[in-house]
């Protein structure tokens, strides 16, 4: 009972759940409300001229779905499709995206300690997509803010005066 107890407090001190993934060998936590479902991967229709990481579209239920491939995105050292790689779909304001990763780990609970800011470094992500490091036991996550990362220019998805 005194888990149950202690997940409650948690809870209303300002918690939120983070869906975790994996790119290569990092491990990324984006906000759980912003997801809207996970699916196994499908190749999408191609785009002619899009950008070598927006892999194509899917039609989703009526709606087109830009796919992302994070792995190209993020450079990592290779992308390959097998039976883990999902696509996370998005529910970023008026916009639904797909993003392609590795696997997808859990959902996991931080609390506002338990989150470090980030150390400025040049990196593939813009610093301000980067809400922090999550630390959880022996593991860290890069907490991304997707919507940010999603609306950057550089990704292609929105128009550049948006």
């Amino acid at each position: 009972m005194s888990v149950m107890g202690k997940t409650g407090e948690i809870a209303a001190a300002g918690a939120r759940e983070y869906l975790t993934f994996r790119l290569d060998q990092e491990e990324y936590g984006i906000d759980i409300l912003k997801v809207q479902e996970i699916r196994g991967y499908e190749p999408p229709t191609r785009i002619a001229n899009a950008p070598e990481f927006i892999k194509g579209v899917v039609n989703l239920r009526g709606t087109i779905v830009p796919i992302v491939d994070m792995r190209l995105k993020f450079n990592c050292a290779q992308a390959e499709y097998n039976s883990f790689t999902v696509v996370i779909i998005l529910n970023l304001r008026n916009r639904v995206v797909g993003i392609v990763v590795d696997s997808v780990s859990d959902v996991m609970e931080l609390t506002p300690e338990s989150i470090k800011a980030a150390p400025e470094i040049e990196s593939v992500i813009d610093n301000g997509c980067i809400l922090g490091l999550g630390s959880v036991a022996e593991r860290m996550l890069i907490l991304l803010d997707i919507e940010k990362l999603m609306s950057s220019v550089d990704m292609g998805l929105v128009p550049a005066g948006d």
